[in-house]
């Protein structure tokens, strides 16, 4: 399938840089699969959903995975993205023509690291030294990974250690936010709960390649970053069990979906999952698991547009963007969000 079938004109000032205040003020654009679209805001949620439907979440949480150091008087900037080992991590490295297999880069604040092979994803790995855990040193030495088209505008700053995490953080290991659920609260979740509405959470560890654009111009041609994820049986069976009472599975993010997806056999039961996923979804996919979506406004031709095109179709979601942009919707990760409900 052709990569420009994805594209769209989006202005540089669509782009938000800091998120809504309070996070469930944002606007939210309801896009049904048989009904015209409903501007609305995230408050709103509970009223749009049905008692007995499940919001499933990502608890991944984000570390501060980006690095700034020195290999000798070369200057060289790290992403983490994904962890290999106790002391291990893959990086895509900034300057990387200057790092070779064995050097030494100093980040700085005692926070050293030896640079490995090459990976097939174009990748570095990095062996941190020392005897501190590796959480600890990137605390200390760290900033947290904006994406960069929020980082090309502004640098980051202490606020976005809070902004950029959400309420349901707990497992480390992500290098970028969930950020469909950056909209909610302690407030919006006790309202969803009084509505009937059933929350999960599953884990998958948002990877740096998320922010990789399309290079290939057919999407058969394109190869998705590997991600680790995790389901357990009791989430599982929880799952399996509100759909097989009516109930509608709504993933919060593309993430949620990409795992819930990659855990559900063609029978459409979901099992538990621990493990990689390179799990690419386009056009013509057939859904196994989700019912809807919760996400926020995504890049031209980027995966997560063909995701969600193959969600609601090419030619609705184009005109999404459109109703979005003309509407003065904010885009991306500190943006509004959308709710898809395709035709059952």
């Amino acid at each position: 399938m052709r990569v420009d079938l994805f594209d769209f004109d989006l202005p540089p000032e669509s782009i938000a840089l800091r998120p809504a205040s309070p996070r469930d003020a944002a606007r939210l654009l309801l896009v049904p699969g048989d009904a015209p679209f409903q501007d609305r805001i995230v408050r709103d949620l509970p009223d749009l959903l049905r008692a007995g439907d499940v919001l499933v979440f990502n608890d991944t949480r984000v570390i501060p995975a980006q690095l700034e150091g020195m290999r000798g008087q070369a200057r060289v900037g790290a992403t983490l993205h994904k962890r290999l080992g106790l002391r291990q991590w893959q990086a895509f490295l900034r300057n990387a023509k200057r790092v070779r297999d064995g050097d030494r880069i100093d980040f700085g604040n005692g926070v050293t690291a030896v640079a490995g092979p090459r990976d097939e994803d174009g990748g570095v790995t990095l062996c941190f030294e020392g005897e501190e855990p590796v959480e600890l040193l990137l605390e200390r030495a760290g900033r947290m990974p904006l994406p960069p088209y929020i980082a090309s505008k502004r640098p980051t700053d202490e606020r976005d250690r809070s902004d950029y995490q959400t309420m349901f953080a707990r497992e480390d290991g992500a290098v970028a936010a969930p950020t469909a659920a950056l909209h909610f609260t302690p407030e919006l979740m006790a309202a969803v709960e009084k509505a009937g509405v059933r929350t999960e959470t599953l884990t998958l560890h948002v990877g740096a390649g998320t922010f990789l654009p399309v290079k290939a111009d057919d999407t058969d041609d394109h190869r998705m970053h590997a991600e680790w994820g995790r389901i357990d049986q009791a989430t599982a069976d929880r799952l399996n069990a509100a759909r097989a009472a009516g109930g509608r599975l709504i993933a919060v993010g593309t993430t949620s979906l990409r795992l819930l997806e990659s855990a559900t056999g063609e029978d459409g039961i979901i099992r538990p999952f621990a493990d990689e996923t390179r799990i690419f979804i386009t056009p013509g996919y057939r859904f196994r698991a989700v019912d809807g979506l919760m996400t926020n406004f995504h890049l031209p031709k980027s995966t997560l547009f063909m995701l969600v095109s193959a969600l609601m179709g090419t030619e609705k979601m184009l005109s999404v963007y459109r109703h979005a942009i003309d509407g003065g919707y904010r885009f991306y990760s500190y943006g509004d969000s959308s709710l898809l409900l395709p035709q059952p």
